[in-house]
């Protein structure tokens, strides 16, 4: 198995070195020139992994094509590629449905969609793909495990709920911001939010881990914890989660 990566950036990175830092059995990666920094690192660092002078070049030396340009850089990056018919295509590209892509890989056919996570870099990734099966469930099950989707539509709900990963450590920085503001030195009060967090994530280790349950246990009645929680209820926070996630729903299945 040979894997060929156009596009080189932070999830790019992830997947080379999930697969690359293993005893025995790394396969051969080859990488496009793009971000060559991060390509000539990554080159260095495994003996499995060669830059190609070109994105055609990538196409020509592998078993699996897979696509993690950004989305809107995708058309340019692809254009005038040759793919072969047979050479199955997995694509990172968010906002970006099969029948765009087929377009974009002609003639090839086997397509799929896919949504890693930095996890994948410690081969601890949970991955939707769609449709199921295929090269992209193989890869992603090396990377951790493979969730095979049934529909478009389950596809994007969790490319939906893949998109808070930000909001969350926005909501972090305005907790350790609040603390500053209190004459707290900006790096106790970042150090102490990511060590309090980092800690209760422990809790998320479970095959069925249960957000109410969690929430409850460390709502102490009458506690301090509760009160907050009671705060962000009352103001209405959880709904425009909601909402914000409706909205962004909405988005995608227009693209």
């Amino acid at each position: 198995m040979v894997y060929g990566i156009i596009g080189v950036g932070a999830i790019a990175e992830a997947i080379v070195e999930g697969l690359c830092s293993v005893d025995v059995g790394a396969p051969a990666i080859v990488l496009s020139p793009r971000n060559a920094e991060i390509a000539a690192d990554l080159e260095q660092k495994y003996a499995s992994v060669t830059v190609a002078e070109d994105n055609q070049a990538v196409i020509d030396r592998c078993s699996v094509v897979i696509l993690a340009v950004r989305p809107q850089h995708a058309a340019a990056a692809l254009k005038d590629l040759v793919f072969p018919k047979e050479r199955p295509v997995i694509s990172l590209l968010a906002r970006t449905p099969l029948a765009q892509l087929a377009s974009l890989v002609a003639p090839a056919t086997e397509i799929a969609r896919a949504i890693p996570l930095p996890p994948v870099r410690t081969r601890s990734g949970i991955t939707p793909v769609f449709p199921a099966g295929g090269e992209a469930k193989a890869l992603f099950d090396r990377l951790g495990s493979a969730v095979e989707l049934p529909s478009k539509e389950s596809f994007e709900a969790f490319a939906t709920a893949s998109a808070t990963v930000a909001a969350h450590f926005a909501y972090l920085d305005t907790i350790a911001g609040w603390l500053t503001a209190q004459n707290v030195p900006q790096e106790a009060a970042s150090q102490y939010m990511a060590t309090v967090f980092a800690g209760v994530a422990g809790s998320l280790q479970s095959e069925r881990p249960d957000f109410e349950r969690l929430a409850k246990d460390h709502a102490t009645p009458g506690g301090i914890n509760e009160a907050f929680l009671t705060a962000l209820i009352s103001a209405g926070v959880f709904d425009k989660v909601r909402d914000g996630l409706e909205t962004l729903a909405a988005k995608t299945s227009l693209s």
